[in-house]
């Protein structure tokens, strides 16, 4: 089963704390892990987060939800997913990232199933076109194009962004991609990143956690399109 990393810092510049913050009672972040442990295809879940003092409460909430935690630089992510790989060793690893508390387990099992099918080396949900929501994200990377990624990354870009070097290199990397089977949606913004995008979610979680804590990306739809005041929430389209 591939490894899942789960990468998270405390020190994001447009919403410091974001994956602490509180949704039906819980950090944002152990919303998420939630989520992601509902996922069938993938083993153990790994947050990696940095050494850097201002994550250590980070660590500290994804300890106590009983999920494994490695600590690298903070600003060489590639780094970190590199040194979480060496400690958990895997064949196959599912890339996330800590701001997406919507995050759905369907989609990261079938962005597992494409890229084991099709012997890809790098399989992700979002194309140029018919992507998923921005927040629904799943990267899944063999062990293999991870530490050649590694060797090969040169430029800040590659080891901000983990995957960048292998996505923009298809002449050394078999790439698959998920495309939605629903529409086009790359557009839909799901993912925290601003005020605006945490108050959204925030009435995502108060609206459906506490009848069904396992609620869906469809049952998201419904309530978005039941509140006609949050479709164009924040000026970016929600639905």
């Amino acid at each position: 089963m591939p490894l899942a990393i789960l990468q998270a810092r405390m020190s994001s510049s447009r919403l410091p704390g974001k994956v602490l913050l509180p949704l039906a009672g819980a950090p944002m972040i152990v919303r998420q892990i939630e989520r992601v442990r509902r996922a069938r295809r993938i083993g153990q879940l790994v947050v990696a987060t940095s050494t850097d003092a201002s994550d250590d409460p980070l660590a500290d909430v994804a300890a106590d939800a009983g999920v494994e935690v490695y600590r690298g630089p903070l600003d060489d992510v590639l780094a970190r997913f590199a040194g979480a790989l060496a400690a958990h060793p895997a064949d196959h690893l599912v890339r996330l990232t800590g701001d997406c508390p919507l995050g759905d387990p369907e989609a990261i099992d079938a962005t597992v199933a494409l890229h084991l099918e099709s012997g890809a080396d790098y399989t992700s949900n979002t194309p140029s076109t018919f992507a998923y929501p921005k927040g629904l994200d799943v990267e899944v990377i063999t062990a293999d194009a991870l530490r050649r990624a590694a060797d090969a990354a040169a430029t800040p870009e590659e080891r901000e962004h983990v995957t960048w070097g292998v996505w923009n290199h298809p002449d050394r990397y078999r790439i698959a991609w998920l495309r939605s089977a629903e529409a086009d949606d790359g557009d839909i913004r799901w993912t925290v990143d601003r005020p605006d995008d945490y108050a959204f979610v925030a009435q995502v979680y108060e609206a459906l956690h506490s009848g069904n804590s396992a609620f869906t990306s469809a049952d998201i739809r419904a309530f978005v399109a039941s509140r006609p005041d949050l479709a164009k929430f924040g000026g970016d389209r929600r639905l």
